[in-house]
């Protein structure tokens, strides 16, 4: 079954997604030094295409990145000259004379300066052109240091529609760092190399404002505190069985009606939080479901649902990400 994507119109407020996508047959292809050039990547395209990272996640076999898409304004050419600049950082024959070339062009405001402004612009500002560039210059990096060709990614990406309020982000931001502690790669994700907390609580300011711009406040020690919280349950940390309880403990625990703290089911694979299509509140489902439907009658005829009662969401709700 095919996958719809939700997108915000371009002329509407900021939208956020958590975009995932997996190698090839789900093989472990990014040891170290992959992982380390992906990270890197991420924020130089992120910044080219105006995109905010809130937060990321890289393993062996796939990465996670919840983005803020600002709503698109007005880019000024001394901008473009900027992000042109952090995609192509390296000087080469080409490139090293193509930026006084470009500006020379945005002077006159010639047909080729209007032309390369637009062919710029619309990379920026859409969460498909983010994750498109993203996923073809790293394949092209991996290909030739790894002296293979074909395809990487197992699948285009997959994308969840997040609404931008402090519970969903910090849920999902959470859910997205835990990544290593899931696999067993570390018990607190501030000591797993690769992901946006771990950089944050080493000091990189952009992924400190990534976590930052999910509070209100905006001293770093109580969004830390906050988010940290969120993470894990006060004491937790470093104690044996910090990654949560079994799946057949989760089964019974279910199954005899009872609930765990959100905290926990953080630290489980939570679907909803990859395969939905949308996920906030009822309201925000509701309002999106209502825009696709506009837009192509009958794509979704379920209504939005809470999750399952596990947990406390607060108040959570989504949609299947798959037409019937």
């Amino acid at each position: 079954m095919r996958q719809n994507r939700i997108k915000i119109d371009p002329s509407e407020a900021e939208a956020c997604y958590h975009c995932v996508t997996r190698t090839v047959n789900g093989e472990f292809l990014l040891d170290e030094s992959a992982r380390e050039t992906l990270r890197r990547m991420i924020w130089r395209i992120a910044d080219f295409c105006g995109v905010k990272v809130i937060t990321y996640a890289i393993l062996s076999n796939h990465f996670h990145v919840l983005v803020r898409v600002p709503r698109r304004e007005f880019v000024s050419d001394e901008e473009l000259l900027r992000r042109y600049g952090s995609l192509h950082p390296e000087a080469t024959s080409y490139q090293t004379p193509a930026i006084p070339v470009v500006r020379a062009h945005l002077a006159e405001n010639d047909q080729w300066a209007v032309e390369w402004r637009r062919r710029q612009l619309a990379l920026m500002g859409d969460v498909s052109q983010f994750m498109k560039l993203l996923k073809q210059r790293f394949s092209i990096w991996f290909n030739k240091n790894r002296d293979r060709f074909g395809t990487l990614w197992a699948e285009r990406f997959r994308s969840v529609l997040i609404e931008c309020g402090e519970h969903v982000l910090a849920t999902v931001a959470a859910y997205i760092d835990l990544n290593a502690v899931r696999a067993g790669l570390a018990n607190d994700p501030k000591d797993y190399r690769f992901c946006g907390y771990a950089e944050a609580v080493a000091g990189v300011k952009v992924a400190e404002d990534g976590i930052r711009s999910i509070f209100s406040d905006a001293d770093w020690k109580v969004v830390h505190d906050k988010y940290r919280t969120r993470l894990f349950v006060s004491g937790s940390v470093g104690r044996e069985g910090a990654r949560g309880i079994t799946r057949d403990d989760f089964i019974k625990v279910v199954a005899d009606g009872g609930r765990l703290p959100l905290v926990q089911v953080l630290l489980c694979r939570v679907r909803y939080f990859t395969y939905g299509a949308v996920l906030g509140g009822q309201v925000f489902v509701e309002e999106r479901l209502s825009a696709m439907r506009r837009i192509n009658p009958g794509s979704y005829e379920r209504s939005a649902i809470p999750l399952p009662p596990v947990t406390d969401w607060g108040g959570l709700t989504t949609i299947i990400a798959v037409r019937p």
